[in-house]
């Protein structure tokens, strides 16, 4: 069985277009001193073309719609 490597990530910091890609800079919550919010830290970037990203956020799109449906998220109104 291969092996397969994970990483965690709290959230994208910024996903931008440069170079004729698609750059996302993933981050992670770093804790700060006692009662402090965490402070996000990038830790990796993920870069793929242009119809790389559309693909994936097909796929991401299908995956929304499946927990909406299954009730694991609600989409928020128009007015928040």
């Amino acid at each position: 069985m291969n092996e397969k490597k994970e990483i965690f990530a709290d959230g994208i910091g910024q996903i931008h277009f440069a170079g004729g890609m698609i750059r996302f800079d993933f981050v992670t919550l770093q804790p700060e001193e006692d009662g402090k919010a965490p402070v996000p830290s990038a830790n990796i970037r993920i870069i793929m073309p242009p119809q790389g990203f559309l693909g994936a956020f097909n796929s991401m799109q299908r995956l929304i719609d499946k927990l909406v449906e299954s009730g694991v998220l609600k989409k928020n109104s128009p007015n928040g």
